[in-house]
């Protein structure tokens, strides 16, 4: 027998092999093992891609399936609301300082805000009409939607998957978690179901259903990227779900689901220049829900209170209280007769759990206590000079915004330039008529100090340090830590009236 190879550089040879030899022969039997391995290989090989591709089309059929099921409930909100159109306009000169540089009711949606906005000639009134989501969670027409969406709107339209188009009345709205509920008057509905948000876990896949752009049911699959997000500057409670599910202008209010085809959040926020760039927000379920039964039952959300300044533990500052970990929320004050002051919480105690459940920070604590109703008794366990001590304490109701004093998250005490601050929130916005900006305000001046020589006031919002952008008090503190090594420091403040750069000299020590 004679086999032709072919060499680099040559060209074909005969080459003998003698069957009758054992010896010689042994070549040509390693040679067909090698042959016969190697055509198995792509069949092996094959095999595990037809498996891999069988998974991904279960996981299609699944989002498919899910789509399909939660779609009808999801439906289009054509807000709009009367503006007066000779009102004051914004000035963007310096840059956004946040992904929420702009009015809220605008950012998620189909108009945009320029950076120098020039108001048009002055009219008494004129239409502002803008587009988002929501989705059904009642057979007899109860919508959950976005507070900035539909609270300032004088109408409202609600397109149901089926195409009718139908007004809607709003229920209730409470803008310190950016949750609104709208009812229409259909009977028979599709909806969807809300799941426990509490034990959803980071990695879970998610889907999220909306219009964005104007385009009705887009739907989009991705991860929880994190749990817990808060100090974003988007409401006042904040606990947010974070996903790398693609939210778009206009999905705001639809919204997210598991692999149950329930509503784990409501997407509400998205981080970047106006576009998705993988980072989402929702508002979890378990704070949705609640403000839903809520403003379903009476129209309004009251809320449970403590009467207490609460601050986070700070790197380092746990071993002087007793702690090691770092975690829970250090009490700065307890008001006068209030719930906290009634059951024997004192100031300087670390409240680490609540009903059971540890507390990691103060914006924890203030969230979790804010969805009990007053009158609810609720079991704390505090670390009083390194002891724990359980105490219980039957809660109070929450003032309004404006009447709450010292809100938490401010500093403890007055910093290097003689200010303490806190992180400007939604409901501050709104009240101190900084819609659209981030930063931290200006709660106490003390006399006598750089701050106070420097003409800065209670009130006033700190948007730049050193023209570094700040959008909470942790960024501001940083910023303010490196301009010390440079012994100055360049505030960009703003006032109702104004923006004024301020330059401040530090002492060298």
């Amino acid at each position: 027998m004679s086999t032709t190879v072919a060499r680099r550089g040559e060209g074909p040879q005969t080459r003998h092999v003698a069957f009758g030899n054992p010896d010689r022969s042994r070549p040509f039997v390693s040679s067909v093992v090698f042959v016969l391995t190697l055509l198995a290989l792509p069949l092996s090989a094959l095999g595990e891609d037809d498996q891999s591709v069988a998974v991904l089309r279960r996981m299609g059929k699944a989002f498919a399936s899910i789509a399909e099921k939660a779609s009808p409930a999801v439906v289009g909100i054509r807000a709009t609301r009367v503006v007066r159109a000779d009102s004051p306009s914004r000035d963007y000169s310096y840059g956004d300082p946040s992904p929420f540089g702009q009015d809220f009711f605008d950012y998620f949606f189909r108009k945009r805000t320029p950076r120098r906005y020039q108001a048009p000639e002055p009219k008494e009134k004129e239409k502002e009409v803008v587009q988002g989501s929501g989705f059904i969670v009642a057979a007899d027409g109860f919508i959950l939607t976005n507070n900035h969406l539909v609270g300032e709107a004088d109408d409202i339209a609600v397109q149901l998957g089926d195409g009718r188009k139908l007004t809607a009345k709003i229920v209730g709205a409470d803008p310190e978690t950016d949750v609104a509920v709208v009812r229409i008057a259909a009977e028979n509905l599709p909806y969807v179901e809300l799941a426990n948000s509490d034990v959803l876990e980071v990695g879970e896949w998610v889907i999220a259903i909306g219009n964005p752009f104007g385009l009705s049911h887009t739907v989009t699959a991705g991860i929880v990227s994190a749990k817990g997000r808060q100090g974003m500057g988007v409401s006042y409670y904040e606990d947010f779900i974070q996903t790398d599910a693609a939210i778009n202008l206009g999905n705001s209010g639809g919204p997210l689901l598991n692999l149950d085809g329930k509503a784990v959040g409501i997407n509400t926020a998205l981080i970047g220049p106006g576009g998705n760039i993988g980072i989402g927000l929702a508002i979890p379920i378990s704070i949705a829900k609640t403000v839903y039964e809520q403003l379903k039952e009476s129209g309004k959300v009251v809320r449970g209170y403590l009467g207490v300044d609460i601050d986070n533990l700070e790197t380092g500052m746990g071993e002087f209280f007793g702690t090691q970990n770092g975690k829970g929320a250090i009490v700065l004050k307890v008001l006068d007769d209030s719930a906290a002051a009634k059951a024997g919480i004192k100031a300087d105690d670390i409240i680490v759990e609540l009903e059971g459940q540890p507390i990691a920070t103060a914006n924890d604590l203030m969230n979790r206590v804010a969805m009990r109703k007053p009158g609810s008794k609720i079991d704390v366990v505090v670390l009083r000079e390194g002891k724990r001590k359980n105490i219980t304490v039957t809660l109070d109701k929450r003032p309004p915004q404006d009447e709450v004093g010292a809100v938490s998250g401010a500093t403890k005490a007055p910093d290097a330039l003689g200010l303490s601050v806190q992180t400007l929130t939604r409901g501050l916005a709104e009240r101190l008529g900084y819609e659209g900006l981030s930063g931290v305000v200006v709660a106490d001046v003390e006399s006598g100090s750089l701050a106070d020589e420097a003409g800065i006031e209670p009130e006033m919002l700190i948007v730049e340090v050193n023209r570094e952008a700040v959008r909470n008090v942790k960024q501001y503190n940083q910023a303010l830590a490196k301009a010390k090594q440079k012994g100055k420091v360049l505030l960009r403040v703003r006032s109702e009236e104004s923006t004024k750069l301020l330059l401040i000299t530090l002492p060298q020590k």
